[in-house]
């Protein structure tokens, strides 16, 4: 009976949304080809995989390979790495848009709050190689950074060429490129705001100060919390592309993580199993975050993505 009801309840609810199903099936077929599809080949981890006799050819390896990542010599590294630069993109870059949205949501006049949003936004459409070209040129000899760095007390050389520089780098290019992008889910949350709150707020005497702490920022939290949520279960997912632009073999022992790692050891050394063992690895800590960091949020607060 509970199937049956089941049943009519949806195709009760399917011809009374029939236009919603249907955008939802680009969706449906785009997670089912690019992310659930693909997950066959973590067969490889635990395989010795060959391309000539394939994924179910191959003969099985185990856990050989996760072995080997964990007594190597680069695990500790690329993990120390991974979680160091993690830890700092989400004390800084997280709460950095959200800091943007306050202040734009502040701006009286409408030209200007466009003229910010524009100019903070560029960078996110700019090539990622043209950003790597532009953070060498910034920071090599005779930059613009480098110089300034120079005056407070720098060598002149590379600062790229620097373990200790990279991370700050790093970090800050990726606050530049991406806080006016990110800041427009918190736009967007700060417009749901109902404005008699605010109207109440300035009749109780409250300053603009007091009304962002008392009543913006409660208003955007659940936007907040889930969005940390899913930062959470990407904690450990550094894009490789700008770390192998910026890196090279003098700094590997800061710039070096998991996923430059994987794309060494399986595009260049074509050790395939070795790598997709290392990857698994780090999906798994990540899954591992996402579902601590949901039951801490609906611990807390009533916000969480289940």
């Amino acid at each position: 009976m509970n199937r049956m009801a089941f049943g009519t309840r949806f195709v009760r609810d399917f011809l009374a949304n029939k236009y919603l199903y249907v955008m939802m099936l680009p969706v449906i077929a785009y997670y089912a080809v690019f992310h659930y599809a693909p997950m066959y080949g973590v067969l490889i981890a635990f395989k010795d995989y060959s391309p000539m006799k394939g994924i179910m050819g191959s003969p099985w390896a185990g856990l050989a390979h996760f072995k080997d990542f964990f007594e190597s010599y680069y695990f500790l590294r690329v993990l120390k790495n991974t979680v160091l630069i993690s830890v700092y993109s989400l004390v800084f870059e997280f709460p950095a848009p959200i800091i943007l949205a306050l202040m734009i949501n502040e701006i009286r006049s409408n030209r200007y709050k466009k003229l910010v949003q524009t100019v903070t936004y560029m960078p996110y459409f700019i090539s990622m190689i043209v950003i790597a070209g532009l953070i060498r040129d910034f920071t090599d000899s005779g930059g613009v950074v480098n110089t300034i760095y120079t005056y407070l007390g720098g060598d002149g050389t590379s600062m790229l060429q620097h373990p200790g520089l990279f991370r700050p780098i790093y970090i800050l290019s990726e606050i530049w490129q991406k806080v006016g992008w990110e800041s427009i889910i918190y736009l967007a949350a700060l417009m749901g705001i109902d404005q008699e709150q605010y109207e109440a707020a300035r009749i109780d005497g409250a300053s603009r100060l007091k009304q962002m702490w008392y009543v913006t920022l409660p208003g955007i939290m659940p936007t907040i919390v889930i969005l940390f949520v899913l930062r959470m279960g990407n904690l450990l997912n550094i894009g490789f592309e700008k770390i192998i632009l910026l890196y090279n073999p003098v700094i590997y022992d800061t710039a070096d993580v998991i996923s430059s790692f994987v794309y060494r050891k399986g595009l260049l050394e074509f050790s395939w199993s070795y790598s997709t063992a290392v990857g698994v690895f780090n999906s798994i800590i990540n899954l591992i975050l996402l579902v601590l960091a949901n039951w801490i949020s609906r611990r807390v607060s009533e916000n969480s993505l289940w």
